[in-house]
């Protein structure tokens, strides 16, 4: 098993059911912590419509509700995915995680730790902190929350990924 690869964590549905991330292997993955009470919600609908653009394409947006930062994710399992279906939410949104401090979810310690992920070290200062993730599970940039979904630098980089395969 690569220990440099978030294939090695395990999430939760928001019905509770529990998934491995090795499900998402040979995509290039898009990691977001979300609240539906927030000044960046509205990237909800930016993260549906990069999803129908990149349509057909091995591209897949993961996105984790968390109530970290100022309480903004008061909902809980289907009132999560109600709210977010209003955004026209076409991609997973799992269970609220914790994604900061000692706390978080183990996936989100990785995703912040470059001694870790063996690439990136940063932890999320928001809702709406972005992950790329390449075809092998790899983490390989991040982006601040004030960076919308569909920029032009997010996109380009995406289908860089898009077209380098996987080794795997």
């Amino acid at each position: 098993m690569d220990n440099k690869s978030i294939y090695q964590f395990n999430i939760h549905k928001l019905n509770g059911e529990e998934i491995s991330l090795s499900e998402y292997k040979n995509k290039v993955l898009f990691i977001v912590n979300t609240a539906s009470q927030c000044g960046f919600t509205p990237q909800l609908k930016e993260l549906a419509t990069l999803k129908a653009e990149l349509a057909g394409k091995d591209f897949e947006i993961l996105a984790f509700p968390s109530n970290d930062f100022g309480g903004q994710e008061p909902l809980d399992g289907e009132a999560i995915a109600v709210f977010c279906e209003n955004f026209g939410a076409n991609y997973p949104i799992f269970q609220k995680i914790r994604v900061r401090g000692s706390y978080a979810d183990p996936l989100y310690k990785f995703l912040a730790d470059k001694k870790e992920n063996g690439n990136v070290g940063s932890a999320p200062r928001w809702n709406f902190h972005k992950y790329l993730i390449d075809r092998n599970g790899h983490v390989v940039d991040f982006y601040y929350p004030f960076t919308k979904p569909n920029s032009s630098k997010v996109r380009r980089k995406i289908d860089r990924l898009l077209t380098t395969a996987s080794n795997q």
